[in-house]
């Protein structure tokens, strides 16, 4: 009889102290948190946007390059044309081929009977136009890498400045809900300029390396082809 009344007595304790036990605030969500940073965290989403968009296309782009350039059968069907002394099908099937290889070695067929220096200043000309073209809009993926920490660093100050704002028109009457808003906003700007710029610069390094992956096939490609001209027929 006495433990049930110990019994009881606990249970009485535990429901009193549950009772007085104040609800968890609900938690925010990231979608919650870039609303409550204005509208500088509407320009940093365009600009992430904006980035992935253009890592998705000239990475693709790319890829197709790259692949052009591994293929081994292009060079291999190019040398034995020129064997055969054929060279409207070896230009011909450059000309078919539509990668920045193909181009290349069409612009050497094009120079055909110029000494040899003529004939590798125009493919290396050339090299440097598909090269400049693969980079098109790459720069751009860098410049939203430096400009989203900076776009971040400004909603910090607009919101320190609304949150001393906030301070001058309460006079005596501060406390901290007052100025919630303007730290909210300096703090979720900050966090989130920080996050579009590492990813920006992530995706702008993967483009480059894959660029100077795709430059260097193109030079070794390249002197395949001035060497095939130097072979004897």
């Amino acid at each position: 009889m006495t433990n049930l009344l110990f019994i009881q007595a606990d249970m009485a304790t535990v429901v009193d102290t549950a009772s007085q036990v104040v609800a968890a605030p609900e938690r925010i969500t990231l979608w919650d948190m870039a609303l409550n940073g204005g509208w500088i965290m509407l320009v940093l989403a365009l600009l992430l946007v904006l980035a992935i968009y253009i890592f998705v296309e000239r990475y693709l782009t790319l890829s197709t390059a790259l692949k052009g350039q591994a293929d081994s059968q292009f060079m291999e069907d190019i040398r034995q044309h020129v064997h055969r002394g054929d060279i409207d099908a070896a230009r011909n099937l450059a000309k078919e081929t539509q990668t920045p290889l193909g181009r290349m070695i069409n612009k050497g067929f094009s120079r055909l009977g110029r000494p040899l220096p003529d004939i590798q200043a125009a493919i290396e000309n050339e090299g440097k136009l598909e090269v400049a073209n693969l980079e098109k809009r790459v720069s751009l993926v860098a410049t939203v890498a430096s400009l989203g920490p900076m776009l971040g660093f400004l909603g910090t100050v607009t919101g320190m400045i609304t949150a001393f704002q906030d301070m001058a028109h309460a006079g005596n009457n501060i406390d901290i809900q007052l100025l919630s808003t303007g730290i909210y906003e300096a703090m979720v700007t900050t966090v989130g300029g920080l996050i579009v710029g590492i990813i920006a610069y992530f995706l702008y390094n993967l483009l480059v390396t894959r660029i100077n992956k795709v430059v260097f096939e193109l030079e070794v490609r390249a002197n395949e082809f001035m060497d095939l001209l130097h072979e004897p027929a």
